[in-house]
């Protein structure tokens, strides 16, 4: 690292260099979970996050100030969970403070951490001291404030890697939920891991760099016996692709965004595009991905290119190709405009099943331990044809997520319902009232009539601990509210009946019963017949939700 300044390609490195290392390290911060159930994801949406902006940015470039903006509008449409989306926010403010730069010094550097500073506590409608937003401040801080004319970049880098990793400890005397838990702030963990990463990506100390994070997800491959020499495609691809327009082919200047958008609505649905510069981004479903490819093709030349079969995703993941959708999802070529469109976040076949039958348009496959992206939110936008769409996120480790998608979206009027659970989500969309004409006034409606509902959640305890006075045992299932640990058994369903009681369960009128994945169907009725005899005056309703993590879910309402 030169002594005074860096330019872009130091930069890029430190980026690569600190997605890396988080990765290395993503499931130790996934680890850090407060709530001792297995949906601790912290790691893995920093990570993701981190990596979508890396993957954008060249490692030739010397201009800073490009590859600042290329990794921030990358880490924007990657963003998932809430500290991916501060994560973003962070580096939107670093880009903000490099403007006009091709390097910079050790004060520039400062003014722009300062500014990450600045876009992340403005991103976040309370924040919360004891988090990643506080180890953050006080590592720009303390390194800021230790700036004099002998300082070195270097000097700098230890100083904030220094405090990064005080202000952590101190994360326990901030938030007494971590205190009790005996852990540290997950998303200030994360920060240390990419800020080592960085510094020791410019000074070359990193082992082999293995693959992504979304490639080891893929690692093993696609069953292609899924689709064989007697199959008939039904799905059609996911074709994706990065295009240059190129001067030799189109008048840049002139180029309409608008009429390849319509040219591919033609072609296919859930289509997503977006113009950077002379980059194209386009995303498409259809069944002729040569003809899309040709037509694009006059205006330019391919960057990157892929094409996928959606049969064998769909068979794989219940879904109609991507991680946005799933298979209940319905064209808007089969559906007429509407006024309000739909959508939610769920996982589970039975539980995406059920938002579909309910109402919505499209499910955006996610949810605990798997966070959407705000992709995922854009493309599931351009999935919907309707005058304003209406976001159901049920879990509010996304509502940052879909509110940062939600800003970007300029094509029509989109508004969230912040549901933060799946029983919030399933109460609020039964009850939607689409006669309402004003979409704040329909938000403000729904939003109201979540105050009646609880919905109370079973899992596997992964460690022992004792949380609210209840003593925890790893293995034993746990039956919670939100935060609030109700009960501990040996049993799934008897904790699910435990905390039923503990709910006075029978002073609700309906008790819906949601059976997860690892549950059996004997074991979902025994549920289901304990409760309705123990509160016969409640309607108990059992729905295969298939989710994971959560054994049951429990909605009062």
């Amino acid at each position: 690292m030169d002594e005074k300044t860096i330019n872009g390609v130091t930069f890029a490195r430190m980026i690569r260099g600190g997605a890396q290392n988080l990765r290395a390290n993503r499931n130790v911060v996934n680890a850090l979970n407060v709530f001792p159930v297995p949906d601790g994801d912290t790691g893995d949406n920093m990570c993701l996050t981190l990596e979508a902006g890396a993957s954008r940015i060249s490692p030739t470039e010397e201009d800073i100030e490009g590859v600042a903006k290329q990794a921030a509008k990358g880490m924007m449409l990657g963003a998932r969970g809430n500290s991916g989306v501060i994560l973003s926010r962070i580096f939107a403010g670093i880009s903000n403070g490099l403007q006009g730069h091709v390097t910079a010094g050790i004060g520039e550097i400062a003014d722009a951490l300062s500014q990450g500073v600045s876009e992340a506590y403005a991103a976040v409608s309370n924040p919360v001291e004891g988090t990643m937003l506080t180890v953050y401040r006080d590592a720009v801080e303390y390194a800021r404030s230790k700036i004099c004319d002998d300082s070195t970049l270097e000097g700098f880098a230890a100083d904030m890697i220094a405090e990064l990793k005080n202000s952590l400890e101190r994360t326990p005397s901030l938030l007494d939920v971590l205190r009790e838990a005996g852990v540290v702030d997950s998303g200030g963990a994360g920060l240390v891991y990419i800020a080592e990463g960085a510094i020791a990506g410019v000074n070359g100390t990193l082992e082999e760099e293995p693959g992504t994070a979304e490639e080891e997800q893929k690692s093993q491959g696609p069953d292609l016996s899924l689709f064989t020499e007697d199959s008939v495609l039904t799905y059609g691809y996911c074709t994706e692709f990065l295009l240059r327009l190129t001067r030799a082919k189109t008048d840049i200047d002139a180029f309409d965004p608008e009429e390849l958008r319509k040219y591919l609505e033609g072609q296919g649905d859930s289509v997503v595009l977006f113009r950077d510069g002379t980059i194209v981004k386009v995303h498409v479903h259809t069944k002729n991905p040569g003809a899309v490819l040709e037509h694009c093709q006059q205006y330019g030349e391919f960057l990157t290119l892929k094409i996928e079969n959606m049969t064998l995703q769909h068979s794989e993941k219940g879904q109609t190709g991507d991680k946005t959708v799933t298979e209940g999802y319905r064209p808007k070529s089969l559906k007429p405009r509407s006024r309000y469109g739909i959508v939610t976040v769920s996982s589970g076949e039975g539980i995406n099943r059920t938002f579909l039958e309910l109402g919505a348009d499209v499910c955006i496959e996610g949810g605990q331990c798997m966070n959407p992206s705000v992709e995922d939110f854009l493309r599931a936008f351009d999935a919907i044809d309707s005058d304003c769409i209406i976001v159901f996120p049920n879990n509010s480790n996304i509502i940052l997520t879909a509110q940062q998608a939600c800003a970007m979206y300029d094509r029509v009027a989109v508004r969230i319902v912040p549901t933060k659970t799946i029983g919030e989500g399933y109460s609020a969309i039964s009850m939607l009232d689409t006669a309402i004409e004003d979409p704040d006034e329909l938000v403000k409606v729904a939003t109201e009539g979540l105050e009646g509902v609880v919905t109370g959640q079973v899992s596997k305890a992964v460690r022992d601990t004792v949380m609210g006075g209840v003593e925890v045992k790893e293995g034993s299932y746990i039956g919670f509210v939100g935060d609030e640990i109700h009960n501990c058994e040996d049993d799934p369903v008897d904790a699910l009946c435990g905390l039923a009681e503990k709910l006075s369960a029978g002073d609700y009128g309906v008790i819906l019963v949601i059976s997860g994945a690892s549950v059996t169907p004997d074991k979902a009725r025994e549920a289901q017949d304990r409760l309705t005899s123990a509160f016969a005056r409640s309607e108990v309703i059992l729905i295969d939700g298939g989710q994971a993590v959560y054994d049951f879910i429990m909605v009062l309402e």
